[in-house]
């Protein structure tokens, strides 16, 4: 089958020779009809992330159950299925008190279900949807409408769930509220649009390419800043004034969602009196940010970590279709292009140079 190999640091490589094995009791096998292509991809291939290789990236598919195991319940052959990356145990107290984001078994669980040319491969994110068969964890699979298009329907797996759920999951977000997205890719677009849901009053984007404004409006952006132009603390903190003083000023909420240190030490600082940070991009694990610890406790800022925005799958992948077809969320507008997989090479060079929101590779 077709499948793109990570093979180390900056080489990846197309074949159509890869194999995957049967399905286990708890797991189904699904042919990947389009999957979404992820900056997190990118960040193995140049070092950011550490994976083992060889190794099947991608983790944004969506597809058709071929076959299951012999212990799985409420799916079927045929299903048209939504994939998620977390391969939670469901029995743990995290599972029960539903925050599957916090199972340890969603951590360190890498496995090769995949061979080229009697090589063993392994998995990514648990997904691995670059291969045009892959098989997951039950519970990684969630059935959706087949009226949806799959090559809409993969999007939500990790840039909507991550982005509009941190938001809606994670953060607190008041109507009439104010943020500051830094970063509007693929992420950072659905923040803003899980913000213009929950009712933010004024949500200003952030980035360094001046030709995403464009796109960070339409999705819900009332400001842009072009921060190569500009010194984006001092803009935000000018949009959004405060006349009591400097340490009011700025956002009750800034979402830094392109995994920079400089752009979350920006984002800390542009938080007004009582404003919380989110860290949503994956930065180098080296990454460090140092802080005045006055300019914090004095006046009840905050800095929290998000994972997979705290993302509940089996409820929140419904929810954001529903929301989807309604005309609530925008996700159509989200591909701005899409790809074979053997053309891989110019998929990525588009995303690493901003040309992209979300480009797909349909199979």
């Amino acid at each position: 089958m077709r499948a793109l190999i990570y093979e180390a640091p900056r080489t990846i490589s197309y074949t159509e020779a890869l194999s995957v094995r049967e399905p286990a009791d708890d797991e189904v096998t699904v042919r990947i009809v389009a999957s979404g292509i992820c900056h997190s991809d990118l960040s193995v291939l140049d070092g950011t992330i550490q994976w083992p290789a060889p190794a099947v990236l991608g983790h944004e598919g969506a597809g058709v159950i071929e076959k299951i195991g012999s212990h799985v319940h409420g799916l079927k052959p045929g299903d048209h299925v939504a994939l998620h990356t977390l391969a939670y145990c469901g029995h743990c107290r995290h599972c029960e008190t539903g925050f599957p984001t916090h199972c340890r078994a969603t951590l360190g669980n890498r496995s090769q279900p995949f061979q080229l040319n009697g090589a063993p491969v392994s998995n990514f994110a648990a997904t691995s949807t670059f291969a045009e068969i892959t098989v997951v964890k039950q519970q990684q699979a969630v059935k959706i409408d087949p009226s949806v298009p799959l090559d809409v329907a993969c999007l939500i797996g990790c840039g909507v769930l991550t982005g509009v759920g941190t938001v809606i999951n994670r953060a607190d977000v008041a109507t009439g509220d104010t943020a500051a997205v830094f970063g509007a890719g693929g992420v950072g677009l659905n923040v803003i649009q899980g913000l213009r849901l929950a009712g933010a009053a004024r949500i200003i984007a952030v980035d360094l390419l001046s030709s995403r404004e464009t796109m960070a409006r339409d999705f819900g952006a009332t400001d842009f800043i072009d921060a190569s132009a500009v010194d984006a603390v001092a803009q935000i903190k000018a949009l959004l004034h405060d006349p009591s003083g400097p340490h009011a000023s700025g956002a009750d909420w800034a979402f830094e969602c392109s995994g920079s240190g400089a752009a979350l030490r920006s984002a800390v600082a542009s938080l007004g009196w009582g404003g919380n940070c989110l860290i949503v991009g994956v930065p180098a694990a080296s990454a460090m940010l140092e802080l005045p610890v006055a300019t914090m406790g004095f006046v009840d800022r905050g800095i929290m970590g998000v994972r997979y925005g705290a993302s509940r799958p089996h409820r929140d992948i419904p929810a954001y279709l529903q929301l989807y077809k309604n005309g609530a969320l925008k996700l159509d507008e989200l591909v701005t292009r899409r790809y074979r997989l053997d053309q891989y090479a110019e998929a990525f060079d588009d995303l690493e140079h901003g040309r992209l929101a979300r480009g797909v590779f349909v199979f």
